[in-house]
């Protein structure tokens, strides 16, 4: 029972960082109009620079789509990691309406770190 719903979490899981990746590239997701004006701040630096917003899409299809193959889903789970630090801690600084979907996206992929503990052991020892 645990495994299935382990798969079905991370096929959720792994869906939402596809679709937020790909909008990335295509942007067929309308920015909220009440987004709060750091979020807008920061959003429009990311933009500018050029380079940010296409490596972080391919970092969320590629880790979504590895999260979702439970042969790969370890390293899923590292790919992504970094991103869902960064949700995390741009809902805690700049729109903290956010923070209980980050946090439910850090314990899920905590919840799969840990599940996968003995593969990243090798990586230390």
């Amino acid at each position: 029972m645990k495994q299935k719903i382990l798969f079905v979490v991370c096929l959720l899981f792994g869906l939402m960082f596809i679709n937020a990746g790909l909008n990335k590239f295509l942007n067929y997701m309308p920015m909220p109009a009440d987004l709060p004006e750091k979020m807008v701040k920061a959003t429009a630096a990311f933009t500018e620079i050029g380079w940010i917003m296409p490596l972080v899409g391919a970092a969320e299809v590629i880790g979504g789509l590895l999260f979702m193959i439970p042969k790969f889903r370890a390293l899923g789970a590292i790919i992504v990691f970094p991103i869902v630090i960064g949700i995390l801690l741009t809902n805690i600084v700049a729109a903290p309406s956010g923070l209980p979907i980050a946090l439910v996206l850090l314990a899920i992929n905590l919840w799969v770190l840990f599940e996968n503990r003995e593969k990243y052991l090798t990586m230390i020892a």
